[in-house]
């Protein structure tokens, strides 16, 4: 049994994304999980995010998650066919389609 916590130390890691120069902020492990359950049952979600000083509310397929340089992405598919990246502290509002 494993008790305790732990952190990684990372010197000069880069915490923002392309463009963002808001440090990335984790979302809770619960709210990941409702991401890898959406991907799994290719379940179709309402979301509000935003990019920049550009906010967006679409219904999208979720497709993948992914982590780059210390940040973790949504990859999803709007109704038109187009994929967007989206960076997970971005998204304000996430609601099944």
């Amino acid at each position: 049994m494993r008790t305790g916590t732990f952190s990684l130390w990372i010197p000069d890691a880069k915490m923002t994304d392309n463009g963002d120069s808001h440090p990335y902020d984790p979302i809770a492990c619960d709210r990941y999980s409702e991401f890898e359950i959406a991907i799994m049952h290719r379940q179709k979600l309402r979301l509000r995010w935003h990019d920049g000083n550009v906010f967006y509310e679409q219904t999208v397929l979720p497709i993948d998650l992914k982590t780059e340089q210390h940040e973790e992405f949504l990859i999803c598919r709007d109704d038109a066919g187009q994929t967007h990246t989206i960076r997970l502290d971005h998204i304000h509002k996430k609601e099944p389609a």
